[in-house]
């Protein structure tokens, strides 16, 4: 894993997840376009994340018996396709088709994130997988930025345009870039598969992280699509340019998180793991504070963004290490739970925004990151990797 090959990674993760939220400064636009409601335009977020999980049980356990130098491009161009359908999408329920799509297809970054656990040396192995996990949290905050921009300039549909060639170019890029593999046992779909839920039940480590990680995803999906609507609404008002500035700040969070890796490679991830989870839950205090006044949401987005990626990267990193030829499958599961999360978090916003504001939200996240907290105080020794 050189230096280019890693930014190569990086970036190529980062624009497939970005492409899962291009939507979410836009849902008031998209309402408004396509004639349906604020809280009906919060599904948009919740199929793709769906579809998104579905595409990680049913592809990326792939990447253990496949030449990712084929699949990672292919996977990548039926996600341009599907974009291009988001640009001409015709309807509401055409767009949902095009989104869940979308999540099917856009999954190229956790193929590569588990190839570069394979091809990084073992004492650089967080390093490294916490640059390309970076990355990932990078697209997802630098896509609203973006989103709100050209949104601005040129419509909502533009956005779809704009990823689907970016994709393109990044997929011819890594074509050229990935090395060769030596060919590995053939398995039939149906056994990997069921594997992705052995390599589960056999690691008491990985049980635990999956249920962090999901928590901590879902209080990510919760406070960013509540945020959308607490910044789209008075006595904010904010247009979806505007909104996307916010994501600039915890794009800086998400950087500085970056080093989290480094406290895998000394032996520190649980205990780092219980030091992300307490400041994600300060910084939901933190927000509470900020439904008239911006200051307090921009420091919430900064400390939260760099709790939740640090989780990230800790979490993943210490899967790596349980079972080096699952690697994939574990990163299956441990994605696949954390969009499900995801999901039920983007859910969750619509309704709770609904029935308190932004109050009820922050509130809601306190609860997701509280029981992450129980399972860490109560599972410390079961995290531990041997």
């Amino acid at each position: 894993m050189s230096p280019a090959l890693t930014l190569l990674f990086a970036t190529s993760g980062g624009a497939a997840v970005g492409n899962l939220y291009w939507a979410q400064p836009l849902l008031s636009d998209i309402a408004g376009s396509l004639g349906v409601s604020i809280a009906a335009a919060g599904t948009l977020i919740t199929v793709t994340q769906m579809g998104y999980a579905l595409g990680i049980l049913l592809v990326v356990p792939l990447g253990d018996t496949m030449n990712r130098r084929r699949l990672i491009p292919a996977i990548m161009i039926c996600s341009a396709v599907a974009l291009v359908a988001c640009a001409l999408a015709p309807s509401f329920a055409a767009l949902l088709a095009a989104l869940a799509a979308v999540g099917l297809t856009t999954i190229a970054g956790q193929l590569l994130t588990p190839l570069a656990g394979d091809l990084a040396e073992p004492d650089q192995r967080g390093r490294v997988v916490g640059t390309i996990v970076s990355g990932l949290i990078t697209g997802i905050l630098l896509s609203r930025t973006i989103s709100g921009f050209l949104a601005h300039a040129f419509g909502w549909r533009a956005i779809y345009v704009a990823a689907a060639l970016f994709i393109i170019l990044l997929a011819v890029l890594l074509s050229r870039a990935l090395p060769a593999e030596k060919p590995r046992p053939a398995v039939s779909y149906g056994k990997l598969l069921a594997s992705v839920f052995s390599v589960v039940r056999q690691h008491r480590p990985v049980q635990m992280t999956l249920v962090i990680g999901a928590c901590a995803f879902a209080v990510f999906t919760l406070f960013w699509t509540g945020l959308t609507f607490l910044l789209s609404s008075p006595p904010f008002g904010y247009s979806v340019s505007q909104i996307g500035l916010v994501g600039l700040v915890g794009l800086a969070g998400a950087l500085a998180a970056r080093r989290a890796g480094w406290l895998h490679d000394r032996g520190w991830s649980v205990e780092g793991t219980g030091a992300a989870l307490a400041l994600a839950l300060i910084s939901l205090v933190i927000a509470g504070f900020g439904s008239t006044h911006i200051v307090p949401v921009l420091a919430a987005v900064l400390l939260l963004d760099v709790a939740i990626q640090a989780t990230n990267v800790l979490n993943q990193s210490r899967l790596f290490a349980v079972d080096p030829g699952a690697r994939s499958r574990l990163n299956t599961a441990f994605v696949a739970c954390n969009f499900i999360g995801g999901a039920l978090g983007s859910m969750m916003a619509g309704v709770l925004w609904e029935r308190g504001g932004w109050v009820a939200v922050v509130t809601g996240g306190g609860v997701l990151i509280a029981l992450a907290m129980v399972v860490w105080v109560t599972q410390r020794r079961s995290l531990v990797v041997d």
